[in-house]
């Protein structure tokens, strides 16, 4: 014979309440990590962590005389057909001058190709000083069979550089590209896929 012992609540309406906290806790976990990814983006920017450099507008208001080398870099990910080089390979810059160098990148496929490019300086302390205008790595650079492009970057170190005690002997900042492969949007292998001709 069963009693109903009265000292435990009802089983579902316990089970109602787990549910409804786990799946609020589920959320909020997603939630997070959405949110994670660009907090740690506007992070790198803001900090320069990472080598992750920085954006601007427009050129600083003053040019010191303290003499920098930047040297540049250039990878290509497996998977990629490209030839990517710099024009030039080292630079002497002053702090706060503007500076304009030019990436040559050649499609080396018969095929439509995509890619885009990954950066970041070494020293990795430096970052927060190398600031880009302009850059085309912000973008993903679709090219045709056998195309060759001239690919501008536009930066100048910080003169902010000079009061950083740390910064002292800085004499060479390395700016570092990897171009990786990524897919063709469709409507550019749309225009090159070949006309289908019918038979009557």
């Amino acid at each position: 014979m069963s009693m109903h012992n009265p000292d435990f609540p009802p089983k579902p309406r316990r089970d109602i309440f787990v549910a409804f906290l786990c799946g609020g806790l589920v959320a909020a976990m997603v939630g997070l990590s959405f949110a994670a990814v660009p907090f740690y983006s506007w992070f790198c920017r803001t900090t320069g962590y990472g080598g992750t450099t920085q954006v601007a507008k427009a050129a600083p208001a003053q040019v010191f005389d303290r003499i920098i080398t930047v040297r540049f870099d250039s990878n290509v990910a497996a998977g990629l057909p490209w030839s990517f080089e710099p024009e030039l390979r080292t630079i002497d810059v002053k702090l706060g001058e503007v500076i304009t160098v030019y990436y040559k990148v050649i499609n080396q496929a018969a095929r439509i190709t995509a890619g885009q490019a990954g950066y970041n300086v070494n020293p990795a302390t430096t970052g927060i000083y190398f600031t880009k205008i302009n850059c085309f790595c912000f973008t993903e650079q679709t090219m045709k069979p056998g195309e060759t492009r001239d690919m501008a970057v536009v930066f100048y170190v910080d003169p902010k550089l000079a009061d950083d005690s740390e910064q002292a002997t800085t004499k060479l900042i390395t700016l570092s590209y990897t171009f990786y492969p990524v897919k063709v949007p469709d409507q550019a292998a749309e225009s090159t896929a070949p006309v289908k001709s019918g038979h009557i």
